[in-house]
C-alpha cells in the first residue's frame, strides 16, 4: 500500500535527516515508527502526505508516486489519509461537533451529509454525549478523541498518528492507543510515530526503528529498545 524506496532527506551539506530509507506498509497494518526526538519520524509522515519532498528516492501510495500527483489532485488524495497530532489542532471557539463538521464543510458536503456523518464519527470515538462541548471543557484525552473523529470523517484508508499521546497522562494514553487499535481492527491502516517505549512495547505490533536517519530494525512484533 505504502512504499518508501531509497529515501534520503538532506537539508544541507552537514545535515542529513534521512538516508537510504526503504520499507513497505501493507493495507490494514498497524505499524509504529520509533526513534528519539529528531530521528525523522515526522518527516516520513509528511512525505506520505506530499507535504515534504525527499532529496532522493520515491514514496508510493497504491503504486502511485506521491510526489508526482498533480497539485490540483492533492486535496482528493489527502482525503484518503487522516492525521492526528500531539497538539490536537482543534479550533478553540468551535464545539466538538463543529470541529468535526468543519472538515466536511470545507470540502462542500451537504448539510444532510454533515448531520448524518458527524454524530457517527463522534460515536466511534465515544464522544457522542460531548458534541456540544468546547475544547476547553474537555480533558486532553477527549480533545484527542475529537481530533481522531475529525481525522476519520472522510473514512480514510490510512490514519497517521504523530506523537498522539505526547501531552497525555498514562490513563489517557492507554485510552487513545486502544482506540487506534480498534480503528485498525475496523480496517484502517494505522501508522504511529512515537518515542513512547511503553506504548510500543505493549502493542505487540510491527515496529520500524530509526536511528541516525537510517532504519536499524524492522520487526513484525517488535519492541522499542533504543
Amino acid at each position: 500500500m505504502i512504499r518508501f524506496q531509497n529515501i534520503a532527506k538532506i537539508y544541507s551539506s552537514d545535515i542529513t535527516a534521512l538516508e537510504d530509507i526503504s520499507f513497505k506498509i501493507d493495507k490494514k497494518e498497524f505499524v509504529s515508527i520509533v526513534g528519539k526526538s529528531g530521528a525523522g519520524k515526522t518527516t516520513l509522515l509528511k512525505m506520505i502526505l506530499a507535504q515534504e519532498k525527499p532529496s532522493r528516492g520515491k514514496v508510493f501510495f497504491d503504486n502511485q508516486d506521491v510526489h508526482k500527483i498533480p497539485h490540483s489532485e492533492l486535496p482528493h488524495y489527502r482525503r484518503r489519509i487522516g492525521s492526528i497530532f500531539q497538539d490536537y489542532k482543534l479550533f478553540p471557539n468551535k464545539t466538538a461537533y463543529e470541529n468535526v463538521a468543519y472538515i466536511l464543510e470545507v470540502t462542500g458536503s451537504s448539510d444532510l451529509q454533515i448531520e448524518k456523518e458527524v454524530p457517527q464519527a463522534l460515536e466511534i470515538v465515544g464522544l457522542g454525549y460531548r458534541h456540544s462541548n468546547f475544547p476547553r471543557e474537555l480533558s486532553g484525552g477527549e480533545r484527542q478523541r475529537v481530533a481522531i473523529a475529525r481525522a476519520l470523517i472522510h473514512r480514510p484508508d490510512v490514519l497517521l498518528a504523530d506523537e498522539p499521546t505526547g501531552n497525555l497522562d498514562p490513563y489517557h494514553t492507554r485510552e487513545i492507543i486502544q482506540l487506534l487499535s480498534r480503528i485498525n481492527e475496523m480496517g484502517t491502516t494505522v501508522i504511529l510515530a512515537t518515542h513512547n517505549k511503553e506504548v510500543v512495547n505493549n502493542l505487540g505490533k510491527r515496529v520500524i526503528t530509526i536511528e541516525n536517519g537510517r532504519v536499524i530494525r524492522d520487526e513484525k512484533t517488535g519492541r522499542f529498545v533504543l
